[in-house]
């Protein structure tokens, strides 16, 4: 049967899955993101830009680029809505139409440019055209986005098998149709534009939804606003005379991605230094954003979702020590101020062991396996004592089955060459829990040999299946050529409890010894991704830079090739994030010649 694949059509980033090999694998684009930004720029004489490089032109031209889509899909002239859209969004003939550069758009067509660009990033890592597809929504979406949601669909050239619940989907994601018949899951999915909570129980191996609830207009964008206009704040209490220039279109989208990237670091570090060069033509701004801060502006948001959440359970008939699961999706989830909130809302800790930014893609992945036959009810018997997976690049532990998964089960990845013209790949098959290679045994180890590519482009899937008998089968296949090889290591479970117990302990131990390692390594090989990135860059365009512009890159690279000598962590993110927003010009400068040379082209 064709493939059909699984897309989470997100308000702030969209993905794409397909089963492969019996696993749901999340495709990455040719830059290796599985994430795409929901954002489309549209220039004025040339085709529409979608994606990452779509996304770098909000802040450049706000009024061109289109973002958040997804909140008016399906959107009735007179509901409520703070439309505060950098671009123009008109209701005319009882319609929403967005109005960009002289064209007039639906919200179905623009949602419609990003289902095919993800459409055209599956084909060209599968090697074969995709058209039929599983497109999730939020739970409580009417019928008139669904059917919007369906039509954005079918303008992509996508034949929509179903329009599914993205609870329903997190909670596949996360194996919950693996627990007693009868369990109670609640899903908490604040995403980027919209919030859902729905409370599901499972009965016969399907996911009943008991009570769903939640606001199209409630998410991440909301604390970003809050957050754009905290720092306006700051910048007129410190230059009041700036503050009519403040409200300039350009320098609010500015400050908006600013305020943005500074809410995602503040998930993980406890402050953020904000710095803004030439606000007005003598001054900058510069400004130490504390996490407690970003707290204070998005607690009254988060609280706004309590009221859901109660009258969902209410509508479930339930208390929430009822409750046998409660899981987090949406980008949102990973602000400790929203796990906090969910833990004293539900009286017990989330369920965190999915990335909330890809559950519902991968239950959505796994949805559109059950359509095409490819995943199969299994009887469920033992557990894994502890984690299986690879080496990877930098020397790293990737998880691909985590410790305590119920067996039989099956799971995987793909993987790419991390250097250009790599013919081949080693699998080195590892167990235990430490964050480093090096800290854990090593059961097995085989080369898959693959064509000659660029760097990242290659594409090697790797399944872990444990049978039965405790069997671990380690598949690996090209997935251009079709060569592949299977090893079985009976080792992988029969572990001694001395064993399980001693390493388990270690990594308690040596948990944040090991972290820090591996968030250095993480960094590096960021740094080593820009560098190269910005050099060659800087070869086909830097030209077009004044020598000033030159100067500032050059020594920003500097500290970036500084800071690798030091290993202190955070000196090297900060390096890395100002090289990254440093040279967004000369990337817009790149798109800009790639698009000239692709109209010569078509001429």
């Amino acid at each position: 049967m064709d493939d059909i694949v699984g897309i989470d059509l997100g308000t702030t980033n969209s993905l794409i899955g397909v089963m492969d090999s019996g696993f749901p694998i999340l495709i990455a684009d040719s830059e290796g993101h599985r994430l795409m930004p929901s954002v489309v720029y549209f220039p004025k004489e040339a085709e529409p830009v979608v994606g990452r490089p779509a996304e770098r032109m909000r802040a450049v031209a706000p009024e061109q680029t289109v973002y958040s889509v997804k909140r008016l899909m399906g959107y009735r002239p007179g509901e409520s809505e703070k439309n505060d859209f950098s671009y123009p969004v008109k209701h005319t003939g009882g319609r929403t139409v967005l109005e960009v550069n002289g064209r007039t758009l639906r919200p179905e067509e623009v949602s419609a440019l990003i289902l095919r660009k993800l459409r055209a990033n599956a084909a060209a890592a599968l090697g074969r055209e995709v058209d039929r597809a599983v497109i999730t929504v939020p739970a409580y979406f009417n019928d008139l986005q669904r059917q919007a949601t369906k039509q954005a669909g079918e303008l992509a050239g996508l034949t929509v098998e179903r329009i599914i619940n993205e609870p329903t989907a997190a909670a596949l994601a996360y194996g919950l149709d693996r627990l007693s018949d009868k369990s109670k899951i609640a899903v908490y999915d604040f995403g980027g534009g919209t919030f859902d909570i729905s409370i599901l129980e499972l009965h016969n191996g399907v996911f009943r939804v008991l009570a769903t609830n939640g606001n199209t207009r409630l998410g991440g964008d909301d604390i970003d606003r809050e957050l754009v206009r905290l720092l306006k704040d700051r910048l007129t209490g410190r230059y009041p005379e700036l503050r009519a220039d403040l409200e300039d279109v350009v320098f609010t989208a500015r400050l908006r991605q600013i305020a943005h990237d500074a809410k995602l670091r503040l998930s993980e570090e406890m402050a953020v230094q904000i710095e803004i060069p030439f606000v007005s033509k003598a001054q900058s701004f510069s400004y130490l954003l504390s996490r407690q801060e970003l707290e204070a502006v998005a607690r009254p948001i988060v609280r706004r979702t309590r009221a859901h959440c109660l009258r969902s359970l209410d509508d479930a008939k339930l208390d929430a020590h009822q409750l046998d699961e409660v899981i987090l999706a949406g980008g949102v989830t990973r602000m400790p101020v929203v796990r906090q909130f969910v833990a004293e809302l539900f009286q017990r800790l989330p369920n965190i062991g999915q990335n909330p930014d890809e559950a519902v893609a991968v239950g959505a992945t796994i949805q559109a396996g059950m359509l095409s036959g490819q995943v199969q009810n299994v009887v469920l018997l033992d557990v894994t004592p502890l984690s299986l997976g690879i080496e990877t690049f930098g020397g790293l532990m990737n998880v691909i089955i985590p410790r305590n998964s119920t067996i039989p089960c099956k799971a995987g990845e793909m993987f790419t060459n991390a250097v250009a013209n790599q013919r081949s790949m080693q699998i080195k098959v590892l167990q235990g829990e430490r964050e480093l290679a090096k800290d854990n045994w090593q059961l097995g180890s085989f080369e898959i040999e693959f064509d000659p590519a660029p760097k990242g482009t290659a594409r090697v899937g790797v399944q872990f299946e444990i049978d039965a008998n405790g069997i671990l089968h380690v598949l690996a296949r090209d997935t251009k050529s079709g060569r592949q090889k299977e090893v079985d290591l009976s080792s992988a479970v029969d572990v001694s409890d001395e064993a399980v117990e001693k390493m388990i302990a270690e990594s308690l131990d040596q948990a944040f010894a090991d972290m820090a390692e591996r968030v250095w390594t993480e960094t590096v090989l960021k740094s080593n991704e820009l560098l190269p990135a910005v050099r060659s860059a800087l070869m086909l365009v830097g030209h077009q830079l004044t020598a000033e512009e030159r100067d500032r890159i050059a020594g920003l690279v500097r500290e970036v090739e500084s800071a690798l000598t030091t290993h202190h962590v955070h000196r090297l993110k900060a390096a890395n994030e100002a090289l990254d927003k440093g040279t967004q010009h000369l990337a817009t400068l790149l798109i800009d010649r790639a698009m000239a040379e692709a109209a010569k082209r078509k001429r």
